[in-house]
C-alpha cells in the first residue's frame, strides 16, 4: 500500500484506467497522502458500460438460477479466501481500524452468501379455479439493467448489499462506488470475474456527478439503488422517478437510545460507547443520541468517563478504538458542529476536538466527543454529525422518549435498554423506526431481513406510488432483542468493553 496505484474501472469485460482528464485522488485519512488516482469516466465511457450491461442482460437473463447461483457459491469462496486483503485494502483507503474494516468485508460475504440461495426467492405463485376452469400462474423475472450507487463507509458491505443479490436475480449490473475509497470495490470485482461472471454482467464505473446524472437518466437503466447522505438521496430518488426508474435511497440518520432505569448500567454504558464513537460515528446506524430516562441520567458521568478512554489510533494499532474520518472536510464539519453545540448552550462534557495521533498530526483525528443536556432545536441535535458525538438528553418518562424519537424527521434505527418487557413491547410498537433494538445497541438486520428504513431515512419506490394513489402500502419493521443481563460487548465491532 506504499506504492500509487492508479483505479481502474470494468466495462465492457476489460479493465481500464479510463481516458476522463477529471482526476480524482484518493487520499489516506490517517495522514492524508495521495494513494491512489482516478481518472473520472467520461460520458462515452459510462454510456459503453451501459450498453454492455444492456447487451449481457439478453443472454444472462436466460442463464438457469441454478448456475447463477454457482457463480456466487464461487464468488463468497473467494471473498472468504481474501477477506483479510480485502480488509487491509480497505483500511488504508478508510482509515478503519482493522477489526472494523474486517467486519465490513464479513458483512457483505453474509449478502454473498445470501445470493447463493437465489433460487428459493424466485418463486412464483399459482392458483387453479380463480375463475371456473381458469388457473393463475405469476412469476417473478428480472427487471434488466440495474445500478448501485455506493457511499465511502462501508466500501465492502455495501456494494456486496447491492450486486450480488442483483445478479443472481438475473439482472445485469452497474456500480459507480464513492470516489473516497474506489480501491475495495475494484477488489470485489475482480474476484467476482475470477468467480466466473460472464462479460458485460458487471460493469464498474468510477467518477463524480456527470456520472451519477447519466445513470439516472438513461433509459436502459430500469433500477437504481443507493445509500448516502439526505440532500444527494432525495436527489437520486427524485431524478430517478422523474426518468420512471424504480428508486431505493437510503439518506440520512438520527438514531437514538433509550435508557430506562431498570436496565444495566454497565451494560449501557458498554454498548453505548461502542455505538456511538466506533467506526469514528460513521455509519447511518450510529446511535448519536441517548435519552435517559428519570433516574437512569446519574449515569451520565460514568459513561463520561468510559468515553474518555477510548483512543483513536492506526489501522493496525490493536488498541484503537477507532480511526480518522474520511477526510479533512468531513473532519470540518464535524468540529464546526462541535463548536455550534457548544454556543447554543449544550453542556460538552468531553471534547476531543484537538485530538491527534503522534507522528500522524496531519490527519483527519477527532477524538471522542460528549455533551449533554441537548435540545431538539440545536444543530447536534437536528444534523447527522456523522462523527465520534454522542449527544445526550434527560427526560422523565418512557412516553416523552418515544415523543422525542417520532418528532425526529429521521427513522433509520433506534434502541431501548431496560430489563421491562412491557416498556420493550410499548417502545418496539409505538416507535417510528425501522430497525429497533432492545437492548442490542445497533439492530443492523442479517441479509435475509429487510432494511426498513423510514421516513426521511428511506426515499422508495412504495413512496412514489403512494402518493398517485395507485395502490396502498405497508412499512416493515424489524426488531432485534437481546433479553439477558450482561457486561459483555454485544455484536461484533459494535461495542468496547471497559471493565
Amino acid at each position: 500500500m506504499t506504492t500509487m496505484t492508479q483505479v481502474k474501472h470494468y466495462i465492457d469485460g476489460e479493465f481500464t484506467t479510463g481516458t476522463g482528464t477529471n482526476t480524482i485522488a484518493v487520499t489516506n485519512p490517517a495522514n492524508n497522502a495521495v494513494i491512489a488516482n482516478i481518472n473520472c469516466a467520461t460520458a462515452e465511457e459510462v454510456a459503453q458500460a451501459i450498453a454492455s450491461a444492456k447487451e449481457a442482460f439478453k443472454t444472462w437473463k436466460e442463464v438457469p438460477v441454478s448456475e447463477r447461483a454457482r457463480v456466487m457459491l464461487r464468488y463468497q469462496h473467494l471473498l472468504k479466501e481474501h477477506h483479510d486483503e480485502i480488509a487491509t485494502i480497505l483500511a488504508h483507503e478508510t482509515g478503519k481500524t482493522f477489526e472494523d474494516a474486517k467486519g465490513d468485508v464479513w458483512r457483505g460475504i453474509e449478502v454473498a452468501e445470501h445470493a447463493c440461495n437465489v433460487a428459493s426467492l424466485l418463486m412464483g405463485e399459482t392458483m387453479e379455479n380463480v375463475a371456473r376452469n381458469i388457473d393463475t400462474y405469476s412469476y417473478t423475472q428480472p427487471l434488466g439493467v440495474c445500478a448501485g450507487i455506493t457511499p465511502f463507509n462501508f466500501p465492502a458491505m455495501i456494494p456486496l448489499w447491492m450486486f450480488p443479490l442483483a445478479i443472481a436475480c438475473g439482472n445485469t449490473f452497474i456500480l459507480k462506488p464513492s470516489e473516497q475509497d474506489p480501491m475495495t470495490p475494484q477488489r470485489l470485482v475482480e474476484l467476482f470475474v475470477e468467480a466466473g461472471a460472464p462479460k458485460g454482467v458487471l460493469q464498474l464505473i468510477h467518477g463524480d456527478k456527470t456520472a451519477v446524472d447519466i445513470l439516472l437518466r438513461d433509459p436502459a437503466i430500469k433500477a437504481i439503488s443507493f445509500v448516502g447522505s439526505v440532500n444527494v438521496g432525495q436527489y437520486i430518488y427524485k431524478t430517478g422517478t422523474d426518468n420512471l426508474k424504480r428508486v431505493q435511497a437510503f439518506a440520512g440518520a438520527k438514531n437514538h437510545c433509550v435508557i430506562m432505569p431498570d436496565a444495566s448500567k454497565q451494560h449501557v454504558i458498554n454498548n453505548l460507547v461502542g455505538a456511538s464513537v466506533g467506526a469514528a460515528g460513521q455509519r447511518c446506524m450510529a446511535i448519536s443520541v441517548a435519552v435517559f430516562v428519570g433516574a437512569a441520567k446519574a449515569w451520565i458521568p460514568e459513561l463520561k468517563e468510559a468515553l474518555a478512554k477510548v483512543r483513536p489510533g492506526l489501522w493496525n494499532d490493536e488498541n484503537a478504538a477507532y480511526g480518522p474520518v474520511i477526510s479533512p472536510a468531513a473532519k470540518e464539519r464535524v468540529l464546526k458542529l462541535i463548536a455550534q453545540g457548544k454556543t447554543e448552550g449544550a453542556d460538552c462534557l468531553l471534547d476531543g476536538s484537538d485530538f491527534t495521533v503522534a507522528d500522524h498530526e496531519s490527519g483527519n483525528w477527532i477524538g471522542p466527543t460528549m455533551f449533554d443536556k441537548v435540545t431538539t432545536d440545536m444543530s447536534i441535535y437536528k444534523e447527522e454529525i456523522f462523527g465520534p458525538v454522542l449527544c445526550c438528553m434527560e427526560t422523565d418518562s418512557l412516553d416523552s422518549a418515544i415523543q422525542i424519537v417520532n418528532d425526529s424527521p429521521f427513522g433509520n434505527g433506534t434502541s431501548i435498554f431496560t430489563a421491562s418487557g412491557a416498556a420493550a413491547r410499548k417502545y418496539q410498537h409505538e416507535i417510528e423506526v425501522g430497525q429497533v433494538g432492545i437492548n442490542v445497541p445497533i439492530p443492523v438486520p442479517l441479509p435475509f431481513f429487510s432494511f426498513t428504513g423510514w421516513k426521511g431515512s428511506f426515499y422508495g419506490d412504495q413512496h412514489a406510488y403512494g402518493k398517485q394513489g395507485v395502490r396502498f402500502y405497508t412499512e416493515t419493521k424489524t426488531i432485534t432483542s437481546r433479553w439477558f443481563d450482561t457486561d459483555a460487548v454485544s455484536g461484533p465491532n459494535m461495542s468496547i468493553n471497559l471493565k
